[in-house]
């Protein structure tokens, strides 16, 4: 896989064809969330997927922006452990899911990553999915055979990028 690539060509998808995403597609994607990079190689992460119809509905209609994970053949809703590190449960778990799009791009499966962390959303999340007290809810990611095509912009470099120092554009 050419990697700067699949960068610039993955999208977020919100509409699905019926086709189930195989176990072992499933187990690549989760793979290369395992051997994403954390701090300190705490791996504070934990991933449940949800390919029950049921759960999923109830997970969308949870969600005010989620409602395609009905549709989607499988979710996987990505978990932060404050246990294995509390400083940075919340961030590490980000590293993963990227690996996780890329690895679904790279096998012709599409994604859409969702926030829940910190929004009304994550109580419902920790509800449905039994999901323990000690355990962050960050965010989920629809995984399926994308029915729709989609573009996308971003704002050039020099409007992100500064040099030494913020705001200097000199390099």
């Amino acid at each position: 896989m050419d990697v700067i690539k699949a960068i610039r060509e993955r999208r977020s998808i919100r509409k699905y064809k019926s086709k189930e995403v195989s176990e072992e597609s499933l187990s690549i994607i989760l793979q290369a969330g395992r051997w994403a990079p954390s701090s300190a190689n705490k791996q504070p992460w934990h991933f449940i997927v949800v390919r029950d119809p049921n759960l999923r509905g109830r997970l969308a209609d949870a969600h005010a922006h989620g409602r395609f994970m009905k549709e989607s053949p499988a979710v996987i809703v990505v978990l932060g452990d404050p246990q294995k590190d509390p400083r940075y449960c919340l961030a590490d778990p980000h590293n993963a899911v990227q690996n996780m799009l890329l690895a679904a791009y790279n096998l012709g499966i599409s994604t859409c990553w969702m926030g829940v962390r910190d929004t009304a959303i994550e109580p419902a999340f920790r509800k449905i999915l039994k999901i323990p007290d000690e355990l962050r809810v960050i965010c989920s990611v629809a995984v399926g055979y994308g029915d729709e095509e989609r573009t996308s912009s971003r704002y050039p470099l020099d409007e992100i990028v500064s040099w030494e120092t913020f705001g200097n554009k000199s390099k």
